[in-house]
């Protein structure tokens, strides 16, 4: 087995190894997987269920896939519906609301969509954007544009951690921050 540089960290009591990852040369990333961590996800829900409790909102938006467990943890805590935003179209999604990013961990574009049967669920409503990590904010930005081109308002943002630079990220409600890391 391959031993990697990890970050350690705890997120609303729960203690994890980072593993970083080189995302261009001489800067390294501490990557926060949540799919299959109930502990995590459930300990950050409720911590963040807390820190948004001023924020009047009526659902949750997010983007496909991997902040999926934490919006829909979320949405258990705040009983509030949440919808996901896909990266990909399928024909059953109908006429769809669509705008590009780009990821910072997979370096190329993508496309957030939201699909027709949840047009009508966020049109005019207060959305609460939920994502596990902000890093850049290109798809907190795509989250933005496709929620007013829904004719919502996104009334908060909240994350399980932000990354990079901190004075960027002041108004997202987190439960912690990553540095970069160079080389």
């Amino acid at each position: 087995m391959t031993q990697h540089d990890v970050y350690s960290i705890e997120i609303a009591g729960v203690k994890r190894d980072l593993r970083l990852f080189e995302i261009k040369p001489g800067l390294r990333i501490a990557i926060l997987n949540i799919l299959g961590d109930v502990e995590l996800v459930q300990a950050s829900a409720r911590a963040l269920a807390e820190q948004v409790k001023d924020i009047e909102f009526d659902l949750l938006v997010t983007a496909e896939a991997k902040s999926i467990p934490i919006a829909h943890a979320l949405a258990v805590e705040t009983q509030k519906p949440y919808v996901v935003l896909r990266k990909t179209y399928k024909p059953y999604m109908g006429d769809v609301l669509r705008a590009e990013t780009l990821s910072i961990t997979t370096g190329q574009p993508q496309t957030l969509l939201l699909d027709e049967k949840d047009r009508a669920l966020i049109k005019g409503k207060k959305v609460l954007i939920v994502d596990d990590v902000i890093s850049t904010g290109s798809t907190l930005q795509g989250m933005r544009m496709v929620i007013d081109k829904a004719e919502a308002t996104a009334v908060g943002e909240a994350a399980i951690l932000t990354e990079g630079d901190r004075s960027q990220w002041m108004n997202i409600r987190s439960l912690g921050h990553l540095p970069l890391f160079t080389d």
